[in-house]
């Protein structure tokens, strides 16, 4: 809430509490339902406003055609499941080389292939050469 709203609660406030006052106890209930009805309209107000803000800038972000800001599509992320791919290629290597000789040592490096390619994929959309149909490369094109 910012502070003319703050004084204008402060101000309704010290009202409800003269009028109590002067009223007494019997219209306590209310005079309480009152302040807390303007209360819950002041509070509805921000959230409606910062819930327009929020869409205002997400329908920003997707007119600009660019991901959310909250895309997982971080350096982070893709340097992380690299070093664990590589990690676990060692053992899985061990194991399917020791187990079925050279069969299962392709069979184990054509899983880790397939989920760092099915990794790149998702993060990538267009990693496999595929376009959005409904995109232009260019602004003069019909």
């Amino acid at each position: 809430m910012d502070a003319r709203g703050d004084a204008e609660l402060k101000k309704e406030l010290d009202a409800t509490l003269h009028a109590r006052k002067e009223l007494g106890d019997e219209y306590e209930s209310a005079l309480v339902d009152s302040f807390l009805e303007k209360v819950e309209q002041r509070f509805d107000g921000v959230v409606d406003r910062r819930v327009r803000r929020q869409l205002a800038e997400q329908q920003m972000v997707v007119a600009r055609g660019s991901r959310s800001p909250q895309s997982t599509d971080s350096f982070g992320e893709r340097f992380g499941f690299g070093i664990v791919s590589l990690v676990l290629a060692v053992p899985l290597s061990g194991i399917g080389g020791g187990v079925a000789g050279l069969p299962g040592l392709l069979v184990a490096w054509a899983g880790i292939v397939g989920v760092n390619v099915v990794q790149a994929a998702r993060l990538s959309p267009n990693f496999f050469g595929r376009r959005d149909k409904n995109r232009r490369d260019s602004d003069w094109e019909d």
